[in-house]
């Protein structure tokens, strides 16, 4: 998996440590790739077994209360904050500095966590209307048990976070960003063996209680590594050394920057459970497909990025121009592989539902909403992940506010839109009102825009100019509309046809006819792609 994604990222004509970076990137995409794969398997079997049902709604809802404790703690805001102070002791040699800062924030993260997990599960109640208002009865009970259930898996997640940024810091990424594949593959036992045996209900307790043991297996495999990195290590709450102030004064504002983004999220599964049932769980399995860019690409070139940015000397002039390197040849990767997906979401929504969900109790009906939600978030999916790349130069230039103020808008333009698209919208419109999960997606994507803007507009005041070129973007997205063409014609041809088989042909010509109208207009990403997969074979 790793081998043929590095011809994602990698060129040959780079120089070392910009091809350090790119293998970094490869490593970090080929394993989310392996995660995200094995997360769509697991999703396409709840569909399987649970559809869009009311345990499916439940569950979706618990997962995501519970995740609130990893979305504050874990891996985006410990990395931000953890890794740009770390990762310089690393590259120095400063191996008993390095322990005393990794030990405090062991200890300060686990009692952090320790105290939201009691908090959590003891308010469960109170925040079940917080996320999830119209569920009621039976439907609120099952949530708030799924939920308590839940939540010390979401802990030790947090605790795994920890190790990642370690292992990142020492340019250890393959493990940490593999290690989900072994969470979702004790979901995915859990869903083979006991979907056929339980009943909705029986089944989202049970599948609750693997996560728990999931979280348990992937923080497990990653410890004894991280130990081994870690040559001085002193857990302690000593918070004298000032390397360790810096990592907790970073993360009071990365921490609420997270926070606030979260809030969106939040808010748009509020408001999807005020539509009728099953749009709750509907809308987190297309969210599993959504989130397949974003962090594929994005996440792994940010994350790649982050430790080679902060380890950055020398005199100011030089620093900037290394980091609008950095920015350029990112930007460039992103926008290469977003556009098409973006496309695909637009044009080919229903077939990639349909391939991943359409069985026993997942309904064409579904199928049709499920590809309105991906159109949707086709609309900000390019700003998406192009703005994790902007929020980690910030954060390499020990900027952490900045971010935050962006994020803030955002928050504040997905709240209003999404409330307005959701739900008056449809009844405007005259149509069913299940449509409105689809709007939700759309007004993050439009907010999503505004908040790239911001950060580009400030970070380009500061450093020099940043972003893409509007020829390349074109380009892009001008062979998009041929790939475009060529699935459109495939599915003309496989049209009746058995719905799996003709959904990965039209989807294959897609992604084929891209890649080479790409390579033909001469664009270096398609080439260095193609170059890579021919030395490899």
């Amino acid at each position: 998996m790793t081998t043929s994604t590095e011809a994602i990222i990698e060129q040959t004509d780079e120089p070392p440590a910009q091809q350090r970076t790119g293998g970094a990137a490869a490593i970090i995409a080929g394993s989310i790739l392996a995660s995200r794969m094995f997360g769509i398997v697991r999703q396409s079997l709840m569909a399987t077994f649970l559809g869009a049902s009311a345990a499916a709604d439940a569950f979706t809802a618990a997962f995501k209360i519970s995740n609130i404790l990893q979305n504050l703690f874990g891996e985006g805001v410990l990395s931000a904050s953890f890794i740009p102070v770390y990762a310089p002791l690393v590259a120095g040699k400063d191996e008993a500095e390095a322990g005393r800062v990794a030990g405090a924030v062991a200890a300060l993260l686990s009692l952090a966590v320790a105290v939201f997990v009691l908090v959590g599960v003891l308010a469960t109640p109170v925040l079940i209307p917080l996320i999830a208002w119209g569920f009621k009865g039976e439907k609120r009970e099952l949530a708030i048990l799924l939920t308590r259930i839940l939540f010390p898996g979401a802990g030790i997640f947090v605790i795994s976070a920890w190790c990642l940024g370690i292992l990142n810091s020492h340019r250890k990424f393959f493990l940490p960003y593999f290690a989900p594949v072994l969470w979702n593959v004790v979901m995915i036992g859990t869903l083979v063996w006991g979907g056929p045996r339980y009943h909705d209900k029986e089944l989202v307790v049970l599948l609750a209680w693997a996560s728990v043991a999931g979280a348990a297996l992937q923080f497990l495999v990653q410890l004894p590594t991280t130990l081994r990195l870690v040559r001085h290590l002193r857990v302690s709450l000593d918070l004298r050394s000032p390397n360790v102030r810096r990592v907790t004064r970073n993360f009071g504002p990365v921490f609420v920057s997270r926070g606030v983004v979260q809030i969106s999220s939040y808010i748009d599964n509020l408001l999807a459970s005020l539509l009728p049932t099953g749009m709750v769980a509907t809308f987190g399995y297309a969210t599993t497909v959504i989130v397949l860019p974003v962090s594929l690409f994005g996440m792994s070139i940010s994350a790649a990025a982050l430790p080679a940015m902060s380890s950055n000397i020398g005199s100011e002039s030089e620093i900037f121009a290394s980091l609008r390197d950095s920015l350029a040849r990112g930007l460039r990767h992103i926008a290469y592989f977003v556009v098409p997906s973006a496309a695909a979401f637009l044009v080919f929504g229903d077939v990639i539902a349909r391939v991943l969900f359409q069985y026993k109790r997942f309904t064409a009906q579904d199928t049709l909403f499920a590809w309105g939600i991906l159109a949707g978030a086709a609309v900000g999916l390019l700003a998406s992940t192009m703005g994790r790349l902007y929020s980690s130069t910030y954060y390499a230039l020990h900027d952490t506010r900045t971010p935050l103020r962006f994020a803030t808008i955002r928050v504040i333009l997905t709240t209003v839109l999404g409330y307005l698209f959701a739900l008056p919208l449809p009844h405007i419109l005259g149509i069913d009102p299940r449509w409105g999960a689809a709007g939700l997606t759309a007004s993050a994507g439009i907010a999503g825009w505004v908040e790239f803007s911001l950060l580009r507009s400030r970070l380009n005041r500061r450093i020099g100019a940043t972003g893409l070129e509007a020829r390349f973007v074109a380009l892009l997205w001008g062979c998009a509309g041929i790939a475009v063409a060529a699935g459109w014609g495939m599915r003309i041809v496989t049209k009746g046809r058995n719905g799996f088989i003709g959904g990965v042909l039209i989807l294959a010509a897609f992604g084929l006819v891209y890649i080479a109208s790409t390579a033909l207009a001469g664009v270096p990403e398609a080439r260095g792609l193609l170059d890579r997969v021919k030395r490899r074979r």
